[in-house]
């Protein structure tokens, strides 16, 4: 059952001395599923300011809430994943103006798990801040949808320049828009 993509990754994570030509990390998926530029521009070592008001603000989110209830873990000095004492993966928002990136970021861990390591884990979104929460779970559609991210990460990553240039509600926002509209 497990794909071509999920056995090449496999064949590079478990040997160490061939590293992958590119590592996917759970931002990657997510940058991928916000916007493509962004992903172009942090895959070249272009990375935003983590000392701005949004940034922190996320991380304290993440850092304080549910401390009592999961533990962190790290698989290749890549992937953190937070666990739940249920054995569930969590992954903590600040907020779910971005559900959808979130939710394929979760579903990448899930999979990775799934895929790579023959560990099957359900997974819980979770934005403390509105007080919601979502069990995401792994299957054949979603499995989909991760391969086709990774699939598209890949191209994304591979251009010799940043993909085009797309007006999103969430620009004027974004820390990489002095680079993007000079």
């Amino acid at each position: 059952m497990t794909s071509e993509l999920a056995e090449k990754y496999a064949r590079d994570e478990r040997q160490p001395e061939r590293e992958p030509e590119v590592r996917i990390t759970g931002l990657m998926v997510q940058y991928y599923h916000v916007c493509k530029r962004e992903l172009w521009f942090m895959s070249r070592g272009i990375d935003i300011d983590r000392e701005t008001t949004n940034i922190q603000r996320g991380t304290h989110i993440d850092e304080t809430s549910y401390q009592n209830e999961r533990h962190s873990f790290m698989i290749n000095n890549r992937i953190q994943l937070d666990v739940l004492g249920s054995g569930d993966i969590m992954e903590v928002k600040a907020s779910s103006r971005l559900e959808e990136p979130a939710r394929m970021q979760l579903l990448f861990y899930l999979w990775f798990l799934q895929e790579i390591y023959g560990i099957e884990k359900d997974g819980i979104l979770a934005y403390p801040t509105e007080r919601k929460r979502e069990t995401i779970t792994l299957n054949s559609s979603t499995i989909e949808k991760v391969e086709s991210t990774i699939t598209g990460i890949l191209k994304v990553v591979d251009l010799d320049t940043p993909p085009e240039l797309e007006k999103k509600a969430y620009c004027d926002s974004c820390l990489y828009q002095d680079i993007c509209w000079m």
